[in-house]
C-alpha cells in the first residue's frame, strides 16, 4: 500500500463562484445562492399550492361520492317501503271488510300492529290530510266535491294514505278536496 501525504494536497473544491483571494466573485456566488433560494421557496409555494388544490378536489369527491351512495340507498330504501306499503295496505282492506261483515278481526289487528312498527321504527310515518288544505307536494287530489260549508281546496276524504319516510315523501296521500258551491244566476 502506498502511504498518501494529504497535507500537502490543494482542495479540489471551491464554493462556486468564488477563486480563493477573489472577496468581490464570492459575493457573487452568494447572490446567485440567494436568487437560487428564492426560486426554490416560490417553486416549493406553487407545489404547496398545488397539493392544496388536490386535496380540495379530492374532499369534493368524496363528499359527492358520500352523498352519491346515500341517494342510492334512499332510493332501494323506498322502492322497499313502497312495496311493503302495498301489502300493508291490502291488510287493512282486508281488516275493514271483515269488519264490515261482523267477523273477528284481532288476528289481523295484530299483524296491522307489528306493521305500524315496523314503520315507525324505519321513521315512516303516515301523512295526515283529512281536513287539512291541499298541499300538491304531499296530496294528489283526483277528486272534487261542491260544498258551499267548505273553504276551497280543503281535503274531504283520504281515498289512499300517504307517507313520509324521515323527511321525505314517499308517496302522496289520494284525496278528494273542496271547492265553492258557485250559484247560478239565472
Amino acid at each position: 500500500m502506498k502511504d498518501v501525504d494529504l497535507s500537502e494536497k490543494e482542495p479540489d473544491e471551491t464554493v462556486r463562484g468564488e477563486e480563493p483571494g477573489d472577496d468581490g466573485a464570492g459575493q457573487e456566488g452568494i447572490e446567485d445562492l440567494r436568487d437560487e433560494l428564492e426560486r426554490e421557496k416560490e417553486r416549493a409555494s406553487s407545489q404547496e399550492k398545488k397539493i392544496q388544490y388536490l386535496l380540495a378536489d379530492f374532499e369534493n369527491l368524496k363528499k359527492r361520492a358520500d352523498l352519491d351512495v346515500q341517494n342510492k340507498v334512499d332510493t332501494i330504501t323506498d322502492g322497499m317501503i313502497l312495496k311493503f306499503l302495498l301489502i300493508y295496505d291490502d291488510f287493512v282492506r282486508a281488516k275493514d271488510a271483515l269488519f264490515k261483515q261482523n267477523v273477528n278481526t284481532a288476528g289481523l289487528d295484530a299483524i296491522l300492529k307489528n306493521m305500524n312498527s315496523f314503520l315507525s321504527e324505519y321513521g315512516v310515518r303516515p301523512i295526515e290530510a283529512l281536513g287539512e288544505v291541499f298541499d300538491p307536494r304531499m296530496h294528489e287530489a283526483i277528486s272534487i266535491k261542491q260544498d258551499r260549508n267548505l273553504d276551497d281546496n280543503t281535503i274531504t276524504a283520504e281515498l289512499r294514505k300517504g307517507y313520509i319516510l324521515k323527511d321525505r315523501i314517499i308517496r302522496p296521500s289520494l284525496v278528494e278536496i273542496s271547492k265553492k258551491q258557485t250559484s247560478e244566476m239565472n
